[in-house]
């Protein structure tokens, strides 16, 4: 019998609807219940796509004893964090505190009053390998709630005291930071750097798309050759590892080993695009083609198995199908002989298929014991083996297309999607592909129209035809900084408009006056223990570092002196996390080494013959092309379109090239590094030059 999550729009919530435990989604009806009946709440907070907790939804929630338990004694209380990651994250802090590890599926013991007092992560059916089963978990709670309820609310009230002091701490100790923070942060990777197969730590090991833009960029800004070795030797480690899909393009979540060979097999949205744009900035930086083919293979993957129809991109796919985890994506050395005949050899050697293959006994391909190898080949060879083992992969590919799918979660995260949109637009132009370019757009059409329906009301996600919960920091940020990329990528200043909108929207409802960091929710939101900062960079940029980005973007481009001053505070705030923990603030690094370069604005003033031809930017192209391909680390293109020219007064945009026109009847750059601005180049020739003079790559490094 169905329960009340069978009309939820959330796949996660309906993966329980046939759960024997009398689920409630979050909200007023359960809380309310809980009031009522004087009982403690059972909160449990996963995802879709993750596998333990498909596990303990098979082996607890399904099993009619522990379901009746926690129906007579709980209020049962079942979360999808992809829809409500507040809620998820000051649980998590919660259980973090208590506990000191944390994790999914998240399962928190709360007061009716929604103060926490108990949790964990994964629980067994049984006792095994030090952990008590769930079934006695829930009875010694229940036991502490009957007979020591006393000492259970005073814990569940200091916890949430001591949760709440901690985040309006967290400015109290904060600095300017500067090149000495950075130098330091660079210290600290280096630290826990793994020099044989690149990464952080030990395993499990986890991308970092963000450490990972900020190391190249450190390296082009101060020829820093280890960062480069960090950078670099991570990149090239995930891109021949398991953990990058080689038949299919993307990456699953994370490696369980140190060599990044088994992965655990779920897609995730948000780092395949914050990926793709992390091997973009390598491409560009380093010039290496292997790169470039990475990220393309990494978009494709998001355009076919993500995409949906009139633009938006799911938010992800799962890590089990038919049950069992990766049986999508494995293979037996007999299935790859089946399919390709005698060329089975060939793949089974350079793809690493063997009799036994390291995933349970099936075989994972991967490039790690063969890329070397082939790089090493002559060029022609190379080529010619990359073809035949390209149509090898094709054929694999179609026949695992055939098999049972992972399930996908169609909802449409606004954070994720932006991430994706910045990718696409920088896509489009660094390879040549103009589909890219439309993909982008279509895509922040679709945000703009449905999670920000009449510049109104921001919405967190979109699910089945229908916006839900209100944005947080990360939504308002990311978005803004996807407009952002819009008008850099393609001139329409109306995307410069809507990212001013945002800039201001964040400043007004989720800025912290006594931090100087971002409130996680806007001032009209509903709290829930105590209004959270939204600070760390992991596994996502925070609400705050993209705020930062954004208002420093904005306000270099158009002399923002209030904007840049927020960024100050802001990058001040994250102080302590950065140099705590530079994996924790990684996007806060990007930000802040952007600042250290400085930022710098390249405005172009086109003449009306080539801004006002169809397509508009179609003359421009070169100019684009030029730009995008540079690895300019902090830089900010604007470039006249004809809107600017025929309604500057109705656009931000007619800040920027207000007493800046083209000058001779030619294109003409007008470049300010910080706050100090050049004499105009002008010319194609000239600004080509201001390029050339201003890109970084890693051959400068090489050659000091």
């Amino acid at each position: 019998m169905a329960n009340r999550l069978s009309s939820a729009k959330s796949l996660y919530l309906r993966q329980h609807a046939e759960n024997p435990v009398d689920w409630y989604p979050w909200g007023e009806e359960a809380f309310r219940t809980a009031r009522e009946r004087n009982c403690p709440i059972f909160l449990s907070v996963g995802y879709s796509a993750c596998h333990w907790c498909h596990v303990m939804e098979r082996e607890s929630f399904s099993d009619p004893q522990v379901a009746a338990f926690l129906n007579r004694h709980f209020v049962c209380i079942k979360v999808d964090r992809e829809e409500h990651p507040e809620v998820d994250a000051q649980y998590m802090d919660a259980v973090f505190a208590l506990t000191g590890h944390g994790g999914w599926p998240l399962n928190v013991f709360l007061t009716p009053e929604l103060k926490p007092f108990y949790g964990g992560t994964y629980f067994p059916p049984v006792p095994r390998g030090g952990m008590p089963a769930f079934l006695q978990i829930v009875q010694g709670v229940l036991h502490a709630w009957e007979h020591r309820r006393e000492e259970v609310l005073v814990l569940a009230e200091t916890l949430t005291t001591a949760l709440a002091r901690a985040a309006g701490a967290l400015g109290a100790g904060r600095r300017k930071l500067d090149s000495k923070v950075l130098g330091r942060a660079e210290e600290e990777l280096v630290g826990r750097f793994d020099t044989e197969w690149g990464g952080f730590g030990e395993g499990p090991k986890f991308p970092h798309p963000s450490v990972l833009r900020f190391l190249l960029m450190r390296a082009a800004a101060t020829s820093s050759p280890i960062s480069l070795q960090m950078a670099t030797k991570t990149l090239d480690g995930m891109a021949q590892g398991g953990i990058h899909d080689h038949l299919g393009g993307g990456f699953h979540r994370y490696s369980t080993d140190a060599w990044w060979l088994v992965p655990h097999f779920e897609k995730m949205l948000y780092d395949n695009a914050l990926l793709a744009r992390a091997y973009l900035d390598a491409y560009r930086y380093t010039q290496k083609p292997f790169y470039a083919r990475v990220a393309r293979s990494t978009l494709d993957y998001i355009l076919r198995d993500l995409g949906r129809p009139g633009g938006g991109f799911c938010s992800s796919e799962d890590a089990d199908s038919e049950g069992e985890e990766g049986k999508f994506y494995v293979w037996t050395l007999r299935e790859v002989k089946e399919v390709l005949g005698p060329r089975a050899e060939l793949f089974a050697q350079v793809f690493d298929i063997r009799e036994h293959g390291p995933s349970q006994g099936y075989n994972i391909p991967n490039l790690i014991r063969s890329y070397d190898r082939l790089s090493s080949l002559a060029e022609k060879d190379r080529e010619a083996l990359e073809r035949e083992l390209e149509g090898c992969r094709a054929e694999l590919f179609a026949v695992r297309s055939k098999r049972v799918r992972p399930a996908r979660d169609e909802k449409i995260v606004l954070s994720w999607n932006a991430f994706a949109v910045e990718a696409f637009f920088w896509a489009g132009w660094v390879l040549g592909e103009s589909r890219y370019l439309a993909a982008a757009e279509t895509t922040l059409q679709f945000l703009v129209e449905n999670l920000w329906p009449g510049r109104g009301q921001l919405y967190h996600c979109w699910n089945d035809g229908e916006p839900m919960f209100p944005a947080l920091a990360d939504d308002v940020a990311g978005l803004g900084l996807a407009l952002l990329c819009g008008f850099e990528a393609t001139a329409n200043s109306e995307y410069l408009d809507g990212a001013y909108r945002l800039a201001e929207v964040l400043l007004k409802d989720f800025y912290d006056r006594n931090t100087g960091a971002f409130f996680t929710t806007g001032s009209n939101q509903r709290e829930v223990l105590y209004r959270r900062i939204d600070y760390l960079d992991n596994p996502t940029p925070s609400g705050t570092s993209l705020a930062a980005e954004l208002l420093a973007r904005l306000g270099f481009l158009l002399g923002e002196s209030a904007f840049l001053a927020r960024v100050e505070e802001a990058l001040a705030a994250l102080s302590g996390v950065v140099q705590k923990d530079p994996i924790a603030g990684g996007h806060a690094l990007v930000v802040l080494q952007c600042q250290e370069v400085p930022y710098s604005s390249w405005v172009m003033a086109l003449p009306p013959d080539m801004n006002s031809s169809s397509p508009p930017m179609e003359r421009a192209a070169e100019l684009f092309s030029r730009f995008f391909r540079s690895f300019i680390p902090g830089a900010i293109l604007a470039v006249s379109g004809p809107d600017t020219l025929q309604f500057p007064q109705q656009t931000i945009a007619s800040r920027i090239f207000a007493g800046r026109p083209p000058l001779e009847g030619q294109p003409t750059l007008y470049l300010c590094r910080g706050t100090a601005c050049e004499p105009p180049a002008v010319g194609i020739e000239a600004i080509a030059r201001a390029i050339a003079a201003a890109a970084k790559t890693s051959q400068d490094l090489q050659s000091q």
